[in-house]
């Protein structure tokens, strides 16, 4: 679940990096990341996913139910106490400063959540149940960090299903992430299709996406001995992975913005 955002060698640093060259450099990466997004499932992930639904089917109704509820009650609740600690979006930067600005915000979101996965798992169940709703503040406060580096207001409610969108992006199954993907090209556009409110947003697929995703990562958390470095390692390689989805889907907002 590493980062594959850059792949190519870093360009020589002469002082400030022509920003022709760094906007072409990210529009290869952004068509790379993309291609990955894409992808189909490849055989043992589609037999994963069949299991997985296999499972989920014979979970009772009324499980599913109060798993969407809390799943629901904690990201709304993250969206909507982020009010207070949204920072302000930063204007008049290039992309190559917004994506400096970004990474340093993976960089400390992420050794954070590493922080708090190993205590979590060296602290038996209890703790790594905790670690759940811990995890995914964590992950919000990211996503708001990187839309505020790239000049994008969160407390707009269109930016929020953006967040969302890119939160799904990371944590989902090939085929959900395809859909998701069309569902963010031309943002700026896509307002008549957008949910009014969160009361329309699909959580189910949202809280069953991203448990199924996550379950076997988390669940090596409980094991005896080995909790602490499983859950920090788990807990790290998740905000990376967000942290690449979310700068690669604020690169599609920046370019579509320059072709408008």
């Amino acid at each position: 679940m590493g980062r594959k955002v850059d792949k190519e060698p870093a360009p020589v640093n002469t002082g400030r990096m022509d920003e022709a060259a760094y906007e072409a450099r990210a529009r290869r990466q952004l068509a790379a990341w993309r291609a990955q997004m894409e992808k189909p499932a490849g055989k043992m992930s589609a037999a994963a996913r069949k299991l997985q639904l296999r499972i989920n089917k014979l979970i009772p109704e009324q499980v599913h139910a109060a798993i969407t509820g809390a799943i629901e009650a904690m990201t709304r609740a993250m969206l909507i106490g982020a009010d207070s600690t949204t920072p302000a979006p930063l204007l008049g930067l290039s992309l190559h400063e917004r994506e400096r600005l970004a990474e340093e915000k993976i960089k400390g979101w992420r050794l954070a959540a590493a922080a708090e996965g190993g205590v979590a798992g060296a602290g038996g169940f209890l703790l790594a149940a905790a670690d759940f709703p811990a995890l995914i503040a964590l992950k919000f406060k990211l996503l708001f960090d990187i839309a505020a580096a790239f000049g994008c207001s969160g407390k707009d409610f269109r930016e929020r299903l953006y967040i969302l969108s890119i939160f799904q992006l990371a944590f989902s199954s090939a085929d959900h992430r395809g859909k998701v993907l069309v569902g963010m090209e031309n943002w700026a556009t896509r307002a008549p299709a957008m949910p009014a409110s969160f009361e329309d947003f699909d959580w189910r697929s949202f809280q069953q996406e991203y448990r199924d995703y996550i379950d076997l990562a988390k669940l090596a958390q409980l094991l005896p001995g080995i909790g602490a470095p499983i859950g920090a390692m788990v807990n790290y390689s998740l905000l990376d992975r967000l942290g690449t989805a979310a700068i690669n889907a604020y690169r599609m907002r920046w370019f579509e913005s320059q072709a408008d």
